[in-house]
């Protein structure tokens, strides 16, 4: 599976910031570009996780 993630420095926020349109609700914020990485690497499975029991109750 592939799935692209957006990662973006926001000058305002002085911070990393990642989202993806392939895994809704995955809007994260860092200080560090590694440190995004590692909680990317984390929140993708459980979102998508999250994502497909939401579609299985709404299927039900």
């Amino acid at each position: 599976m592939k799935i692209n993630v957006k990662m973006l420095w926001d000058d305002d926020a002085a911070a990393w910031i990642a989202t993806s349109d392939d895994v809704p609700g995955l809007v994260l914020e860092s200080g560090s570009f590694d440190a995004l990485i590692e909680k990317v690497r984390f929140a993708v499975p459980e979102l998508l996780e999250l994502n497909a029991s939401a579609v299985s109750e709404c299927l039900q």
